[in-house]
């Protein structure tokens, strides 16, 4: 009987840990938009670099990841990306703005 029930606890915590997985990576990663990790498996479902195996899980993490992109949806809009990988892109673009409208100068 314990060992029935704490099975049970195992397997339903471990699904509750795995859900989602995409839309957790997607926030953590400083993707932006809404649903950043349900565009993320729609990407990887499509792309066909991927093999049947990652495809499988992408398919079973789906529902829970438009799930959980759904509760965060409130956080995408309020939130601005600060990640490092947005602020080294857009000093990138400041970069690329300055070096059009003055060109380096020419090497001797």
């Amino acid at each position: 009987m314990m060992i029935n029930v704490l099975f049970k606890t195992m397997v339903f915590s471990g699904m509750i840990l795995l859900c989602g997985c995409s839309s957790v990576m997607s926030h953590t990663g400083g993707k932006e938009g809404t649903w950043p990790g349900t565009r993320a498996s729609a990407e990887m479902m499509s792309d066909d670099e991927n093999g049947w195996g990652t495809k499988s899980l992408v398919v079973l993490d789906f529902p829970f990841t438009a799930l959980l992109d759904t509760l965060l949806l409130p956080w995408d809009f309020y939130r601005t990306d600060s990640s490092v990988k947005s602020r080294v892109e857009k000093s990138e673009m400041e970069t690329q703005a300055v070096n059009a409208a003055i060109p380096p100068a020419p090497m001797p």
